[in-house]
């Protein structure tokens, strides 16, 4: 094992073994005071590439390096593609007004391909009774962006300890950032709301700062802010002491339509730089490293060089001679004077146990390798998928934690056999459903997206809130979610009699009675209003449809698929989003508006209960048109009193024509093109809870629901304390990790 150590230590310290490498352009200096400038980076004309120019201000000592319009650069990196600079501290005194706004800018353009780094940073607000908001700057161009792209709170009670050295609410919060740009909008607020100030804190700070450099360095910038031992309002004194900036990291990359000549495509080895010996990473932008066995600058022609391992402090040939090849060495053995039986003998024995170790040897060491590997990339995904605010919202309710867990890779692996091909239960363009056996017998079913974009990610995740925070027998239940994959894992209860629109549609021995499909209606009638007025928030479906009602081996309906959903505040009646939903479901007003409210998801159920009437599929070909709409062929039915003619036989035949009517009705106004003039899911439960009953006759349940659809009041359930402080911490696990879609 000593051997192994010695080779190990020995191929870390490769890199500092060899000679110079090259680091600049020919002619070009190679550092900036005592900061080295590799290349495409450089401050003179003719030793950059377009968009890395820097300047080197020399009527400093040391001379400084200074990126865009000013900021100081303390450290450039070939080897992880970052940029360390010295960023600003925003500093607020208080004084009467409750608000504040300002720019954090890390001395770069708009556009570029240099911005902050989401891995490496953290948004930090120091104070008290004031929440921070990160936007994106007013200059940033892009409409679409999100309105908040971090958020975080610090309250006091009383005068902060000056040796607390946290920052997890108390005087000090951090949180991640969501979206890497060069400059952002700085907000904020008073959440006292009291400008009389005598017993508090007159500043407030707030900084992009490197996490690793924060954490040991949290107890000095909180008393930077508080003044430790110090008057309050001894402010003259306070200002000249404080902290002006703080390190922070910046990662870039090359653009591969700009930087055409340093980057180039090889089809048969993929992406790689201008230099030989060197491989790319694309993803939508390029990073260039030196290959395995060489080092040096990528993006200079011939800058990757062999790295010397016989030169190496710890010589790697304890047993024979040291050979230098290009990218790798080789130990040839000392010749010595031997009898040729004392030879083979030797040759064979060697050979024997070299080999016997040497595999052992690297099948340990290239298993320990992997291991570590594989566990810093979940820990690397659990991150990057939210997984520690996941955590903390769970912990914050003791009803989410019980119906909710955060499953690891193995276990999830372990109970689908490896995701083995022959657990799979269904799937689609979006990803691919396994049956799973978890270590107490349950019988779930994981959901596994196939594609690795950011928006899918996004959607697995708002669908985690959104579940873990309902509770309704016809919703159907997160058991919980795996984060150190890529994309995230949910796990859900198993529900083994697949979907309604099969069940309508598809090529099921025994069709479903008038009975059972009213009784389906009712269920996921009450699963929807519980979701619009009953949940901990309001939360808009936006993807109703006879596919995503799942149905249990007693035909009970259970919603399915909130990817798409929208959580909102429980006084907001609508907001405006990018359109998104299934054609032949979607809200007609909410196409052409862009305005989500309930009355779309009320449409989406008017839709499924003409399916439900007719067995006719949401889109159908008819004689006149191969792409006919359900919805409008309906209602014009409904219209022209030939409701008969489009009304299942098997309904009739049942005897359930008449409570069918009242349905058709009850879908006539949901499908109302004007959503003021469509009913609430709550009075569609009424009026379908009636029908099932029989409680009214077919006049009076066709006058309740005209007269529902024209006096549509919003139904609204009570909210106690502490739904409300829990409202606030999943509103920002939401905007933390959802783009606008």
């Amino acid at each position: 094992m000593p051997s192994v150590l010695v080779v190990l230590m020995a191929l870390e310290l490769a890199v500092a073994a060899v000679a110079a490498v090259p680091v600049a352009l020919p002619g070009c200096p190679k550092a900036c005071g005592s900061v080295t400038v590799p290349y495409p980076f450089g401050f003179r004309q003719g030793c950059f590439h377009a968009g890395f120019n820097l300047t080197c201000d020399v009527t400093h000592h040391p001379h400084k390096l200074l990126l865009g319009d000013g900021v100081e650069v303390d450290a450039i990196s070939l080897a992880d593609n970052t940029v360390r600079v010295r960023s600003k501290i925003l500093n607020y005194q208080y004084n009467t007004s409750l608000e504040y706004g300002g720019s954090w800018s890390a001395g770069l353009a708009a556009t570029g391909t240099i911005v902050v780094s989401t891995q490496h940073n953290v948004f930090v607000a120091v104070g008290c009774g004031l929440i921070a908001h990160l936007v994106p700057s007013h200059g940033d161009g892009d409409d679409r962006a999100p309105r908040y792209l971090s958020a975080c709170a610090a309250l006091c009670d009383g005068i902060p300890d000056p040796s607390d050295t946290s920052c997890s609410g108390i005087g000090c919060c951090q949180t991640t950032i969501v979206q890497g740009l060069p400059t952002y909008g700085v907000q904020l607020k008073d959440l006292d709301q009291t400008p009389y100030v005598n017993q508090r804190n007159m500043w407030w700070t707030a900084f992009i700062v490197d996490r690793e450099w924060f954490v040991r360095n949290i107890g000095a910038m909180r008393n930077n802010t508080f003044d430790d031992g110090r008057e309050w309002f001894d402010q003259q004194q306070h200002a000249s002491s404080k902290v002006t900036s703080v390190p922070t990291v910046l990662e870039w990359w090359l653009d591969l339509e700009r930087d055409y000549d340093l980057v180039v495509f090889d089809p048969k080895s993929g992406w790689r730089c201008v230099s030989s010996n060197s491989f790319g990473v694309a993803a939508g932008g390029a990073k260039c490293h030196c290959s395995e066995g060489y080092q040096g600058n990528p993006h200079i022609l011939h800058g990757c060089q062999d790295i010397d391992e016989c030169q190496l402090p710890v010589y790697p040939c304890v047993h024979g001679t040291c050979i230098n090849m290009p990218g790798t060495y080789r130990c040839a053995t000392n010749k010595r004077i031997i009898s040729l039986p004392g030879l083979i003998t030797a040759i064979a024995v060697t050979a024997g146990f070299g080999l016997l170790f040497s595999l052992m040897g690297a099948a340990k060491i290239t298993n320990k390798l992997k291991q570590r590997r594989a566990k810093k990339l979940r820990q690397k995904f659990f991150k990057k998928n939210h997984g520690l605010l996941l955590q903390q919202l769970i912990s914050s309710n003791n009803d989410i934690a019980e119906r909710t867990r955060i499953f690891s890779l193995e276990e999830l692996e372990q109970a689908t056999n490896k995701f083995d091909h022959n657990r799979i239960l269904g799937g689609g363009g979006h990803g691919t459903v396994y049956k799973g056996i978890l270590s107490d017998q349950r019988i779930v079913a994981i959901k596994k997206a196939k594609i690795i974009v950011q928006r899918e990610i996004d959607q697995f995740i708002n669908e985690v809130v959104i579940l873990s925070q309902t509770n309704h027998r016809n919703v159907v239940k997160l058991f919980g979610c795996c984060l150190e994959t890529e994309v995230p894992l949910l796990v859900y209860e198993f529900i083994s009699n697949g979907a309604l629109s099969f069940h309508l549609h598809g090529q099921s021995e025994n069709p479903l009675s008038w009975k059972d499909r009213l009784r389906i209606a009712l269920e996921t009638a009450r699963a929807i209003a519980y979701l619009h007025s009953a949940a901990s928030i309001s939360v808009y479906h936006r993807d109703i449809k006879c596919a995503n009602i799942l149905l249990t081996d007693t035909l009970t309906s259970k919603v399915s698929d909130f990817g798409a959903s929208r959580s909102i505040a429980i006084d907001e009646t609508g907001i405006l989003t990018a359109v998104q939903g299934t054609y032949g479901y979607l809200d007609p007003e909410y196409y052409y508006t862009s305005r989500l409210t309930e009355k779309s998801d009320v449409y989406s159920f008017g839709v499924i209960l003409a399916e439900l009437l007719t067995r006719v599929t949401p889109v159908f070909s008819s004689h006149s048109s191969e792409g006919t709409s359900l919805a409008s062929h309906f209602v014009s039915h409904i219209r022209d009193n030939r409701f008969s003619d489009i009304l299942d036989a098997q309904i009739v035949e049942e005897g359930g024509a008449e409570d069918a009517e009242v349905v058709a009705r009850l879908a006539e106004a949901c499908l109302s093109l004007k959503g003021e003039e469509r009913p609430t899911m709550r009075q569609v439960e009424t009026v379908l809870e009636d029908v099932q009953n029989s409680r009214v006759n077919l006049s009076s349940q066709i006058t309740r629901v005209n007269r529902n659809a024209t006096n549509d009041q919003p139904y609204k359930g009570s909210k106690g304390g502490e739904e409300t402080r829990l409202y606030s911490l999943e509103k920002e696990f939401i905007e933390s990790s959802e783009i606008p879609r």
